[in-house]
């Protein structure tokens, strides 16, 4: 047994389970302190966080609820998420002091994890890449758009796809996918820049501002006159709808994410499912944890064309744990470009 390391730890707390929009003032700062060494015989894992990820799922877990595919937070204890981290000690034999990985962790500068069906832990053994990288594109957002795109919807060369929240972590990369292939690729977005951004950086062919169409149906129609084959579906409700009616026989939906409802009280209905019947349309929800057996064959695919430049992925960095509030809640908002990431040290 080595001598006891006992440091302090700043870490983000969830105050109380939130209804409505999250605010800044639902979490807290708070310094605790916290032993760095691993008990005789335990299996878990120390480390010392370096980047955090934002992400739309986690407003889910800020509420009590039932029956999902992730645990809520506990209200008093850290918030968790995934993240980039260093480790410390370790009483995992796949782990070693030393090692950069990436998985769930807390947001704290230091957590002790065990890891479980939900908490993997994955090495980082490309270094040649930026790190927060395994937030993103290297990481579950990565994952969840090749899983989407190609285990999901089946794509073919010269299909039609629509994808919506197209400049987030995971709707940049399904569109660039997408055209690799060889396919139309429309993205929405809900500002100027973020439009601008899908054609000029990530390749789309159309995109347009949701927030300055009031017709979503007429708005698709003027985008694919020839119908939607694969819908990459990140918002729900009202473009959810819009979808339905402009989709082509035998078309795909891979339902990733709905960010429209998750901050309302009582979520919208959606009226136009009678359509998934007439056009034979296969829609169909997913969890990234059922596919992480993926991961090595998506990094064998994917690190070769971020090297030659084939992907680009562009991030939005806050540097400090104490502005991580302000940028989980600025998803909701979309204040963020791109993949929001916390950094909350440099090694």
């Amino acid at each position: 047994m080595g001598e006891e390391v006992i440091m302090s730890n700043k870490q983000v707390i969830l105050k109380h389970y939130v209804s409505g929009y999250p605010k800044e003032s639902d979490m807290e700062l708070k310094n605790s302190t916290i032993k760095l060494n691993v008990p005789e015989g335990s299996n878990v894992v120390i480390l010392k966080n370096l980047y955090l990820s934002c992400d739309p799922y986690m407003r889910g877990r800020m509420k009590k609820q039932e029956g999902s595919y992730i645990n809520s937070f506990t209200p008093g204890s850290p918030i968790t998420g995934f993240g980039v981290a260093k480790v410390l000690e370790s009483g995992d034999s796949n782990f070693k002091k030393g090692d950069l990985v990436w998985g769930m962790t807390g947001w704290e500068e230091y957590s002790i994890v065990t890891t479980t069906h939900q908490n993997y832990l994955f090495k980082v053994n490309d270094k040649d890449v930026p790190l927060s990288y395994y937030t993103g594109i290297l990481g579950m957002p990565g994952m969840t758009a090749y899983v989407g795109f190609y285990e999901i919807c089946s794509p073919k060369k010269g299909e039609t796809v629509f994808v919506s929240a197209a400049s987030g972590a995971v709707g940049q990369l399904v569109g660039q996918f997408a055209k690799m292939l060889g396919c139309y690729v429309v993205g929405s977005a809900g500002s100027k820049d973020k439009v601008d951004l899908l054609k000029s950086k990530f390749g789309f062919d159309e995109a347009f501002n949701y927030k300055e169409e009031h017709d979503l149906d007429a708005a698709l129609k003027r985008y694919f006159p020839d119908g939607i084959d694969i819908y990459f579906e990140n918002v729900g409700g009202k473009m959810l709808d819009a979808v339905l009616l402009n989709m082509n026989l035998h078309g795909r939906i891979a339902a990733c994410g709905m960010i429209s409802q998750y901050n309302l009280e009582q979520t919208e209905g959606v009226h136009n499912l009678f359509y998934i019947i007439s056009k034979r349309i296969r829609m169909e929800g997913f969890v990234i944890f059922d596919y992480f057996h993926l991961y090595s064959k998506y990094l064998e695919m994917i690190i070769p064309k971020i090297k030659a430049g084939d992907v680009v992925y562009v991030e939005d960095v806050v540097e400090g744990l104490e502005n991580a509030p302000t940028a989980l809640v600025g998803l909701f908002s979309g204040r963020n470009i791109g993949k929001q990431v916390v950094m909350v040290s440099r090694e």
